[in-house]
């Protein structure tokens, strides 16, 4: 599978501009970027099982923990990993439906959703 980086940023992009406008106004302090590989701190600190692949991962405080103490605080960061959509997929429409999951996935997480929750639902 093959996607240039402008089409899998795009991808990102509309899948965040898919959010219910409610959910996107309440984003804040939050980054989210596109990476090709999981870095190696960020594989020893979020490691994933035999053939699995880091798709996303979202650093940061969610929003139900943040207290009045979180002010000042560095953004949070979500990053999508575009090395494993493509590993993983085996159609462009597979890849782009991907996606539109793992950002869903990751917002979830700013959210304050854990991984249970979020795979209970399709995320």
């Amino acid at each position: 599978m093959e996607m240039t980086d402008e089409a899998f940023e795009s991808a990102v992009h509309d899948a965040l501009a898919s959010l219910p406008e409610r959910f996107l106004k309440v984003l804040d302090n939050i980054v989210i970027t596109v990476a090709e590989e999981a870095d190696d701190r960020q594989l020893r600190e979020h490691p994933v099982n035999g053939s699995e692949e880091l798709l996303g991962l979202y650093e940061g405080i969610p929003l139900p923990r943040r207290s009045w103490g979180y002010a000042g605080a560095l953004p949070d960061v979500i990053t999508i990993f575009k090395g494993p959509h493509l590993r993983i997929c085996r159609t462009q429409l597979q890849l782009i439906k991907q996606i539109r999951s793992t950002v869903l996935h990751e917002i979830g997480h700013y959210f304050g959703f854990d991984d249970a929750y979020l795979h209970a639902h399709g995320y």
